[in-house]
């Protein structure tokens, strides 16, 4: 929603709730920042979505069957292969995503018959995101997308519970509603956008922010150990040993399976509701 910088046309007898020209204009950007805290906050209510496990990732990451079409038809050009290739070896985190959705969705069902604990929530888009969400539709739960209007490739995938679909404009408010809801956290590799949620995340945490337990789960040793050289950050006292700790590295997703539920059944699934 674009921003106009100079006062709205006045509305002529329309109720102001419903002046266009005014709702898009700066003087009334703190109307939509409310609303985009009420809406969800009140559709989430409505279906009864108590709190989730945020899913986390690349938007380019693809699934291994669409991998594997693009590296034979790069393969047919002759050109390209090594950028297919490596997609194809990246397939397998959309994988481990997915099962680990679908697992988890099927764990979290089983749970309460008057709320819906633990749902899947994801940024909407592609890749990681589209993985999550299509692995809870799998196992025939409600999942949570929170897109975000950029220009760039985050678009809407067809997994998302259509009801559960929100559309922000603004970045802090979907990274609070991220934050707010989440009992658990797994990130798989990313951009900046992926580290810039989770470096937010392990802030909060670190410094008492999130009063909550938040297990983070950081799934894929060697991308996360060479991207990010967590030993150096300890060896250069710019955070303590013990922050490790903020965080599970695995590679299976049995072992982030069983990680996650055994956490959300110690301290999780007697918390009502989220809260930071």
């Amino acid at each position: 929603m674009s921003e106009r910088d100079h006062h709205p046309r006045r509305g002529g007898g329309v109720e102001a709730f419903l002046n266009e020209a005014f709702l898009r204009s700066r003087a009334a950007r703190p109307l939509r920042i409310l609303a985009e805290y009420l809406e969800p906050e009140s559709r989430l209510a409505h279906y009864r979505v108590e709190d989730t496990i945020v899913f986390m990732g690349s938007a380019r990451l693809l699934p291994e069957d669409e991998a594997r079409r693009r590296l034979a038809e790069a393969e047919a050009r002759g050109e390209g292969v090594e950028a297919a290739r490596r997609a194809l070896a990246l397939s397998r985190y959309y994988e481990a995503a997915r099962e680990l959705a679908r697992r988890l969705t099927e764990w979290s069902k089983g749970l309460s018959a008057e709320s819906r604990r633990f749902v899947v929530c994801t940024g909407g888009g592609p890749g990681i995101m589209e993985a999550a969400n299509r692995g809870a539709s799998e196992a025939r739960g409600l999942n949570v997308g929170l897109t975000i209007a950029i220009d760039l490739e985050e678009t809407d995938n067809p997994y998302v519970t259509r009801e559960l679909a929100f559309h922000f404009h603004y970045f802090f408010l979907r990274k609070f509603w991220f934050a707010y809801l989440a009992k658990a956290v797994v990130v798989f590799p990313g951009g900046f956008g992926t580290l810039d949620e989770l470096f937010e995340l392990l802030t909060l945490l670190q410094t008492g922010k999130i009063r909550k337990h938040l297990p983070v789960v950081l799934f894929g040793p060697d991308y996360w150990n060479e991207v990010i050289d967590f030993e150096a950050l300890v060896r250069h006292g710019m955070i303590a040993r013990e922050d490790l700790r903020l965080f599970h590295l695995t590679d299976s997703v049995e072992e982030a399976y069983g990680f996650l539920t055994e956490q959300l059944a110690r301290y999780a699934e007697s918390e009502r509701g989220g809260r930071l």
